[in-house]
């Protein structure tokens, strides 16, 4: 990507934060990014296809549109919000860009998105969308995901070396099946790096230790992450490089054999985990350890 294009999309993120301030000027907005008034306009100008000004008020428009047809809101407070001090100038600057009066529009409403060439639109309830890069494919996707629970995971692990042993072994409620009786965030913790050592053991056609998750350590959890993890991350991507995610493989270590895919264990490890990952984030945040929230992957994965 270049460094114009770089600089537009950090500009729509501006844009994004200060959509309702009305006050704030071209020349701050480009203070914001290091620049003169004159090379960021020249920069949306020529990567975006339209001008900075006009940028800002069809994405006003555009969400003034959405308000229409989403709420009984009255159109002057549409338009005031949309930065237009009067009736009529909101509708003259409406009707020029969507070829009907707001009223109109209320009442037939159409697509709130004006064709543009950057793709840069509204997107409700109250962001911007910017057009992908590209090149991001659903195995990308796919591969993101893994390596996002394993770095949470490991994040999980450091915040809990903060805990008293009394905080990890407190009883929890709401586990899955697989677990035991009585589960606690230090068995959780065991169960999120446990079931990718569980699978690596598996694939490798040996057993799986099931004692090491009995009371573990901190210390111990630390140490099978930094082994297991990259090593169930190096078996996806071996996965999907080669074609194999609808390929079977036995599992011969329980007491019967049964068969599964890799694309099925990795669906199984993802939707198990996050239930399990969302139990340790409530137990963290009820002893006070809030900096990590959900450990939400959107934006690692975007």
């Amino acid at each position: 990507m270049s460094s114009n294009a770089d600089t537009f999309g950090r500009y729509v993120g501006i844009l994004a934060e200060t959509l309702d301030d009305h006050s704030t000027s071209p020349t701050r907005l480009a203070a914001r990014l290091y620049t003169s008034r004159f090379h960021l306009d020249r920069i949306v100008s020529s990567v975006g296809g339209e001008p900075p000004a006009t940028l800002r008020r069809r994405l006003l428009l555009e969400r003034a549109a959405y308000r229409l047809i989403t709420s009984e809101r009255r159109i002057l407070d549409v338009g005031v919000e949309a930065g237009y001090a009067s009736h009529e100038a909101f509708t003259r600057a409406f009707a020029r860009l969507f070829g009907m009066a707001p009223r109109d529009f209320r009442c037939h409403p159409g697509d709130f998105k004006i064709p543009s060439n950057n793709g840069v639109h509204f997107q409700p309830p109250g962001g911007l969308r910017l057009p992908g890069r590209g090149g991001f494919t659903a195995m990308d996707l796919l591969t993101r995901m893994i390596d996002h629970h394993i770095w949470l995971t490991g994040e999980f692990i450091d915040r809990a070396t903060r805990l008293t042993d009394e905080q990890l072994d407190e009883p929890i409620e709401y586990g899955l099946d697989d677990d035991p009786d009585v589960m606690t965030l230090r068995r959780l913790l065991s169960r999120l790096v446990g079931q990718m050592g569980m699978w690596n053991a598996v694939l490798a056609n040996r057993e799986y230790d099931w004692s090491v998750e009995e009371h573990e350590s901190v210390l111990s959890l630390r140490s099978r992450l930094t082994v297991d993890g990259p090593r169930f991350a190096e078996n996806v991507r071996a996965a999907i490089q080669h074609g194999e995610l609808d390929d079977t493989f036995v599992d011969a270590c329980g007491e019967r054999a049964e068969v599964f895919t890799y694309g099925g264990m990795i669906a199984h490890v993802l939707t198990f985990a996050a239930h399990r990952r969302t139990l340790v984030a409530l137990s963290l945040d009820k002893h006070g350890v809030t900096d990590l929230g959900w450990g939400d992957p959107m934006r690692w994965v975007g």
